[in-house]
């Protein structure tokens, strides 16, 4: 590992430190650099920083960008992140079409809030046709046996 991937992975684990632990202004410092290089661990929690106002003011247009490049790059996290925004029309236009694909991407990738939150979707009719056989299964992909 060179010297610079050395430094931009401490800079990596002290700035998730930072944020972890609330102390978001440092977060921000840490991250920033990272997040603009493509870094998706950065670009994550720069968006939630910057969606919330933590250690910066509230940044919609930012939040949505960074949550969309590391949703892209697979992080799934981010992928269900970005699925909310979608599902609640924060930092972007409502669009359940939209939540369902990227809570679908996360889902796939066994993050069991997306297999839930999918689930609820296809129960309730929302952003997709209703489809109680297609809740019944994220259910189950999600640990539920039965609803």
């Amino acid at each position: 590992m060179s010297r610079q991937d050395e430094q931009a992975q401490m800079a990596l684990s002290s700035g998730i430190a930072a944020f972890e632990s609330k102390h978001f202004a440092s977060a921000t410092k840490l991250l920033s650099e990272l997040a603009e290089n493509g870094n998706p661990e950065a670009q994550y929690r720069m968006a939630i920083m910057a969606q919330n106002g933590l250690g910066m003011t509230v940044n919609e247009l930012m939040a949505y960008k960074y949550m969309k490049a590391a949703a892209e790059s697979g992080l799934a996290l981010a992928q269900h992140g970005l699925g909310f925004m979608y599902m609640q029309g924060e930092c972007v236009e409502k669009n359940g079409a939209r939540a369902v694909e990227w809570f679908r991407k996360a889902a796939e990738q066994g993050l069991v809030g997306s297999q839930t939150t999918l689930a609820m979707m296809y129960e309730q009719g929302d952003g997709v046709e209703r489809d109680p056989e297609e809740a019944k299964r994220w259910y189950r992909a999600a640990g539920f046996d039965e609803m």
